[in-house]
């Protein structure tokens, strides 16, 4: 497994080693990556035969992304209904300015948060929680956020169905973009017409005596 070959080169920490430092994703990379969103406890073996390449530059590439950060961690996804978190809500928040210190240590102790972001408009904050029922809900706007100095109002939206949910987006997925960030990245091909300014086009010797009979 993925999370268990990594144990012998770089540590669960994914601080950046030497073959990670300014590491620019290819397309196998990005194919690697595709792989492990689908199955993130596949073998190096398996890994290997459905990206096209050796074992070995499985290995290596993988151990790359892991060292550079572009792989963060490896975890589980549950069925929060099974759980027992059946109930899932956005809070907006809108917090005090000067306060954002204290928000930002309250929201920390809260263990029904499940993700939290700044946001532009009309709040400042975007809070998803899951719990057992609407009453926790109601408890904790009421009750816990409204008790916050730093919170000056709060508007609440309860999610009724969760209609897609991918692990993670990536370039590859959509054709037309990669192919433009590839070309961005290609220089650009000087033409034989005008020369920039400070720079020099050489003529081959070809060129310049077919010149040189037009103009005699």
């Amino acid at each position: 497994m993925m999370s268990e070959i990594s144990r012998n080169g770089v540590g669960g920490g994914g601080q950046a080693g030497r073959i990670g430092i300014g590491l620019e994703l290819d397309d196998v990379h990005l194919k690697i990556l595709e792989v492990l969103r689908e199955n993130g406890r596949i073998s190096v073996a398996a890994l290997a035969e459905r990206v096209g390449i050796s074992r070995a530059n499985a290995y290596t590439r993988f151990e790359a992304l892991r060292a550079d950060g572009a792989i963060k961690r490896f975890t589980a996804e549950i069925d929060h209904v099974r759980a027992g978190l059946g109930i899932t809500a956005l809070i907006f928040v809108t917090v005090r300015q000067q306060m954002w210190k204290q928000f930002r240590a309250e929201l920390a102790r809260m263990p029904e948060v499940e993700y939290c972001a700044i946001t532009t408009g009309q709040h400042d904050a975007m809070i998803q929680v899951r719990v057992s029922d609407v009453a926790a809900v109601h408890t904790m706007v009421t009750e816990r956020l409204a008790n916050i100095p730093a919170v000056k109002a709060t508007e609440t939206v309860f999610i009724l169905d969760e209609v897609l949910r991918r692990p993670y987006v990536l370039p590859s997925d959509r054709g037309g973009d990669r192919d433009r960030a590839r070309s961005a990245r290609r220089p650009a091909q000087e033409t034989q017409g005008d020369v920039p300014l400070g720079k020099m086009r050489f003529v081959g010797a070809a060129e310049g005596r077919a010149a040189l009979r037009k103009d005699d």
